[in-house]
C-alpha cells in the first residue's frame, strides 16, 4: 500500500478535485494511539489496489489543524482513528475506531 501523505490543508482542494477522477481515502492516525495501530494495520494488510481508490495518510499529532480543516470540509466530527471516503469532492462514508475496516470501504466505493 502506497500512502500519499496529508500534510498541508492545501491539499484538501487538490483531494476534492481528485474525488472527481477516482475515489479518495483520507486516514486520520494518532502515532501514539493502539486502536489506531490496529486499524491502520487492518486496512494495510487487507487493501487492493484493484479498488481504484488513492489513500492519504494523515498524521494526527503532527498535524492536527489538518483534522480541524477536514471537519469544516467536509462535514463529518472528528475522530481518531477515522477514516473518510471522498468522491465528486463530499465524504461518501467515514467510519472510527474498530468500525474501520476495508470491507466496509468496499461496499461503500
Amino acid at each position: 500500500m502506497n500512502w500519499n501523505k496529508l500534510t498541508s490543508g492545501t491539499q484538501l482542494a487538490e483531494i476534492k478535485e481528485e474525488s472527481a477522477q477516482q475515489p479518495i481515502l483520507i486516514f486520520k492516525h494518532s502515532t501514539t494511539c493502539s486502536i489506531s495501530a490496529m486499524a491502520l494495520s487492518r486496512m494495510e494488510r487487507n487493501w487492493s489496489d484493484i479498488l481504484g481508490v488513492k489513500p492519504y495518510y494523515l498524521d494526527l499529532l503532527a498535524n492536527r489543524p489538518i483534522s480541524r480543516q477536514i471537519e469544516d470540509e467536509f462535514g463529518v466530527e472528528h475522530e481518531s482513528p477515522q477514516v473518510l471516503l471522498i468522491r465528486n469532492g463530499e465524504c461518501i462514508y467515514d467510519a472510527s475506531h474498530m468500525a474501520i475496516s476495508f470491507a466496509g470501504l468496499q461496499q461503500a466505493v
